[in-house]
């Protein structure tokens, strides 16, 4: 059996295939990772709204609200800015709390808050990509869950 011989162009080749398919084996490995913490964010942030509505069921506190929505958004710096002059209202817009009345047309529950009433609760986000070639292509992804319930007991302080 005689061996066949290989010439000197071919010495290199498997360096130059590994060099040209490596940045776009890197490209989709941390599109993959950036998937996977978007997801991650959705699923936290409707958990958030998720959790928060449940306690805005039962106590119409915004302040309970907003506390609850935060804490459960944590991880991602959703933060519940109670310093507005409307109690139910976010400064920076990232946790809305609102109670309506049964027609859903966007109409307020008028004070105090019924049963009968809904309570929405909306929480924001924007995620942005952690790999900057990804980040630059999508942008800054503007994510929203919004969670509305019946009010099932109404709090008499408020």
């Amino acid at each position: 059996m005689s061996r066949i011989r290989r010439g000197r162009g071919h010495r290199g080749q498997t360096l130059v295939e590994f060099a040209l398919i490596l940045p776009i084996f890197i490209l989709l490995l941390m599109g993959i990772f950036d998937l996977g913490r978007a997801v991650y964010a959705y699923n936290t942030i409707s958990n958030a709204a998720r959790e928060a509505v449940r306690v805005a069921i039962v106590d119409q506190a915004c302040s309970t609200v907003g506390a609850e929505a935060d804490a459960r958004a944590a991880s991602l710096d959703v933060n519940w800015d109670s310093d507005a002059l409307d109690p139910c209202s976010d400064v920076d817009g990232e946790i809305d709390i609102n109670y309506l009345d049964a027609s859903l047309d966007g109409t307020e529950c008028a004070a105090p808050i019924a049963m009968g009433c809904y309570a929405e609760v909306t929480v924001r986000y924007e995620f942005t990509a952690a790999t900057p070639i990804i980040g630059n292509l999508l942008g800054t992804l503007h994510m929203e869950a919004t969670t509305r319930q019946g009010v099932e007991f109404t709090n008499p302080d408020f």
